[in-house]
């Protein structure tokens, strides 16, 4: 019985991972043939992935998309532990009115955003009329609530005031306590906010179109504009955005995984 209990848990989600990856294993059998008309495919090419690694293009849209997703995602992460400090430091009470603030993009979809931010912005002469300033701020708030809900849960899985008054008894100041035992007590968390920020930029088509258009093609701008040219190709691209992220995501996990070895 035990064993037969254990199975299917097992069984179950070599299914859902299935159902999962099946839409990924179709437009990666998609992107390796000429066209698929009937039951079967035919005309097995590499032809798509050969363009797309000679296209300068295509890789100066991957290292755009990853320069935003960095700065995007760094300058939310600092801005919001650098609030969270004043939450948890000067007054908790504060904490209600921050999660208010950051729960409000959830509500706002990308073509408000981005035409509200258009609209406030553009043509005021200043430096905020920039439209890639405009752009790596509208990242900021995109990813704001994703981030902000990762940092939050972290912190209140540990015992903040607890850790926080050892720091102080030891002879750390407030701000040295939270900077030096608070933040690497809640780095997983961090960490797995940023990946999940992360995927959302590099999936977001909205926001780099209608702010910076052809001044600052994105991943999502260039797989739009290729899709018109050749499905196959936009397979490809695809395909090759989904090897990326894992790369990111794989690389950023072994790291996390080294760090608690260490500890």
């Amino acid at each position: 019985m035990n064993k037969k209990a254990n199975i299917f848990p097992r069984v179950f989600l070599v299914l859902v991972g299935i159902y999962l990856l099946l839409p990924f294993g179709m437009t990666l059998i998609y992107s390796l043939f000429v066209e698929w008309t009937d039951v079967l495919p035919h005309g097995f090419t590499l032809r798509n992935y050969a363009d797309l690694f000679s296209d300068a293009e295509f890789w100066a849209c991957i290292g755009r998309t990853l320069v935003l997703c960095a700065v995007s995602v760094m300058l939310t992460i600092f801005i919001l532990l650098l609030a969270m400090y004043v939450v948890i430091i000067v007054d908790r009470r504060l904490a209600k009115f921050m999660q208010l603030v950051c729960m409000i993009p959830y509500a706002l979809q990308g073509v408000i955003l981005s035409i509200g931010i258009i609209s406030i912005y553009s043509g005021t002469g200043t430096i905020l009329s920039n439209r890639m300033l405009m752009l790596f701020g509208a990242y900021t708030i995109l990813v704001l609530p994703y981030i902000y809900q990762g940092i939050r849960n972290s912190i209140n899985a540990i015992d903040v005031n607890t850790l926080l008054q050892a720091a102080e008894m030891l002879g750390c100041g407030k701000f040295r306590a939270y900077v030096q035992v608070v933040i690497p007590n809640i780095f997983s968390g961090i960490l797995i906010s940023a990946l999940l920020a992360e995927s959302i930029v590099f999936g977001d088509f909205v926001l780099a179109n209608n702010i910076a258009g052809n001044n600052y093609q994105n991943i999502q701008v260039f797989l739009n504009r290729r899709m018109f040219r050749s499905s196959g190709l936009a397979s490809a691209i695809v395909v090759i955005i989904f090897a990326v992220v894992f790369i990111i995501t794989g690389l950023v996990l072994k790291l996390q995984g080294k760090e608690r070895e260490e500890k």
